[in-house]
């Protein structure tokens, strides 16, 4: 460990053999050195700017982690230096970390079908708009559903009927949330939640937990939020909702249980849905102050809030993870789904959910995977996802190399937007490149 100025803690792991491999057989010479040096100066500018409190990044190959630090602190207090075991809120990670990884295998193993159809599958949309919807649909992201429904919304009131939030500070609406100011009237509706437990009902936050019966509210509006033109891309957390719902149904097991299963076959421990349930509450990264919903910084529990309303375990989010275990998920996928001579994904099945089965329409995105139009950051055979809390990984099959940045930059407030105004992880995912 060594001190970098500006309250800066930053530890250096540097790997030439993890897991056995070696860095030969990377395609282009990588100097070690020249990107240490500019992602250091790299994340030196950004926590003295405040993009994020602090961050876990590595850079590896499809044999080897060349480059593995943490850096600054969990949050502006800067008492806690971050460290490898801390565990990170993936956010929209989770989709391709989680419910993508479960459909590869499921695939693989001729449980689910691209082509399936989402009424034919989850008998409760059989009847419903969305019924012809494909698995390759919700996961392309051409569905035409909305982006999203804020469920949780229609849990809270207030006495009068004003609104839950407003534009203007006031002496009715006097903390911040996002970037509208929150009622101090807000009250909870008691039929669906309860701030002690009760049988059956789902923990949703530390102290909340929810009716189950409200699913069925959820279930309903999901059912008639295809708005869109269908075949056009429109990103929705909806889609991996429903891609959920399709495995489960499939499988007759949750969705946390089918992803515990490929990430014991890849010996990773520090991922996972719920963290609290397999790691210590002084290892995960605090992210936004929630004056809406929660009252209270959220330590622990998703931020995610559609994913905190089914219980920390969500096609859509819900993954906490630290960068070490996401690095043996990227050289397993680099590795054509293999990882120490164990065949984790079938490696056609890898090659299709990677490609772009929708370039030729001007839609840059695989199944599940997110990829970008080729610009001076990304290639056209480059994969992996992004997360509204501040998380970034992707991978470049040509090169084998692969970037991972972890940060908690919600932490107090989704309004810290820093860190994507600079392209911070894209001019870090291009340098490594080069």
């Amino acid at each position: 460990m060594k001190n970098m100025g500006a309250g800066i803690i930053l530890v250096s792991l540097i790997f030439l053999g993890m897991n056995g491999y070696s860095q030969k057989n990377s395609k282009k010479s990588f100097d070690i050195k020249r990107n240490e040096v500019y992602i250091d100066s790299m994340m030196t500018h950004a926590l003295e700017k405040g993009f994020f409190p602090g961050a876990q990044l590595i850079v590896g190959s499809k044999d080897a982690v060349m480059i593995a630090k943490n850096y600054g602190f969990h949050d502006y207090s800067k008492k806690q230096p971050v460290k490898t075991d801390d565990v990170y809120d993936l956010a929209s990670m989770s989709k391709v970390l989680g419910a993508t990884l479960v459909t590869m295998r499921l695939v693989g193993e001729d449980k689910i079908k691209l082509t399936d159809r989402l009424g034919d599958v989850v008998s409760i949309y059989k009847n419903t708009p969305i019924a012809d919807l494909t698995l390759f649909e919700l996961l392309t992201h051409t569905s035409g559903l909305k982006a999203s429904i804020t469920f949780y919304k229609s849990l809270l009131s207030t006495p009068d009927g004003a609104p839950l939030l407003s534009s203007q500070k006031s002496a009715e609406y006097p903390e911040l949330f996002d970037n509208l100011y929150v009622n101090k009237n807000i009250v909870y509706d008691t039929h669906y939640l309860s701030f002690k437990p009760k049988e059956n009902w789902i923990q949703i936050y530390k102290n909340m937990w929810l009716n189950p019966e409200f699913y069925k509210m959820v279930d309903a509006q999901i059912a008639v939020a295809n708005v869109n033109p269908r075949g056009n891309y429109l990103y929705s957390d909806l889609n991996l909702i429903l891609v959920q719902q399709m495995t489960e149904v499939k499988t007759g097991m949750k969705l946390d249980q089918l992803a515990k299963q490929i990430y014991t076959e890849l010996g990773i421990s520090k991922i996972g849905y719920n963290p609290l349930k397999w790691t210590s509450l002084e290892n995960v990264m605090p992210t936004e102050l929630d004056n809406l919903f929660r009252k209270d910084t959220i330590k622990g529990y998703v931020h995610d809030e559609s994913a905190a309303i089914f219980g920390g375990v969500s096609g859509n989010a819900g993954l906490f993870a630290n960068a070490q275990s996401i690095s043996v998920i990227c050289q397993m996928l680099l590795n054509n789904g293999k990882f120490q001579e164990k065949q984790i994904l079938k490696a056609e099945v890898v090659k299709e959910f990677t490609a772009s089965p929708l370039t030729k329409e001007g839609i840059y995105r695989g199944l599940g995977f997110d990829k970008r139009k080729p610009d001076e950051f990304f290639k056209a055979d480059d994969f992996g996802h992004t997360g509204f809390t501040g998380t970034f990984f992707f991978l470049n099959p040509d090169t084998n190399r692969f970037l991972i940045i972890l940060t908690n930059r919600v932490n107090p407030t989704r309004t810290n937007r820093l860190m994507y105004k600079d392209d911070f992880s894209a001019k870090i995912w291009r340098q490594i490149n080069n």
